[in-house]
């Protein structure tokens, strides 16, 4: 992948991971603020939710792997599940550290955590393993 492509994918990559994190985050606000679900259970169903666009929007725009790839869709949705798990749980615990030690409120504590995790740890299991092209 060249410089300028591999700009393009990053940027398309986050412009995915906002609209899913949107989602996810209304979710979580939804569920923690409507329906009085602790906000580390409702971080958990808005990340299934998040995820199910994410993971559309990944394979057929940002990584464009269902043209490219001879990857099939359920190798990639195994890896991708494993990835969603390992994001549900860092948020939730990390959105309860943010909030219970430092004293940040949920709803902000919540952001510091997706940036950490998306750029940290999303963006690169995404890139390099779920959605990783293998040379022809």
């Amino acid at each position: 992948m060249n410089k300028n492509n591999a700009i393009f994918v990053f940027i398309k990559a986050q412009l995915s991971a906002f609209i899913g994190g949107v989602v996810d985050y209304s979710v979580m606000l939804f569920c923690t603020e409507i329906l009085h679900i602790h906000y580390t259970i409702s971080i958990g169903i808005g990340g299934v939710i998040g995820a199910i666009l994410n993971f559309c929007v990944n394979r057929y725009w940002t990584f464009n792997t269902d043209k490219t790839s001879k990857a099939p869709v359920g190798a990639q949705l195994v890896k991708f599940v494993f990835v969603v798990a390992g994001s549900i749980l860092l948020k939730s615990f990390g959105t309860f550290l943010f909030t219970n030690w430092l004293k940040i409120n949920y709803k902000f504590s919540r952001i510091i955590v997706d940036i950490i995790v998306s750029l940290g740890f999303n963006y690169m299991l995404q890139t390099y393993w779920v959605f990783h092209k293998k040379p022809l």
